[in-house]
C-alpha cells in the first residue's frame, strides 16, 4: 500500500470516528486477527451495539441524550 492510499485510508478513519460513524472494517479485521474462533457481529448489529454504547439504551440502561 503506497503511503497516499495509507494516509487516505487513516484520515477517513479519523473523520468517521470524528461524527461517530462507527468502523466495521476496522472491527471485522480486529475479529478475525485477535478472536478468530469467534463469528463477528454482522453491520447491523455491530451499527446497533456501537449506537447503544454511546447514547445508552439496551435492556437495563436509561437512554441518554448528549
Amino acid at each position: 500500500m503506497t503511503t497516499i492510499k495509507r494516509l487516505r485510508r487513516y484520515l477517513s478513519q479519523t473523520a468517521r470516528l470524528m461524527v461517530g460513524v462507527p468502523d466495521y472494517e476496522n472491527y471485522v479485521q480486529h475479529m478475525q486477527t485477535a478472536h478468530p474462533d469467534q463469528t463477528p457481529m454482522t453491520y447491523e448489529a455491530f451499527f446497533r451495539e456501537r449506537q447503544d454504547a454511546r447514547y445508552g439504551g439496551g435492556e437495563g440502561r436509561t437512554p441518554r441524550c448528549c
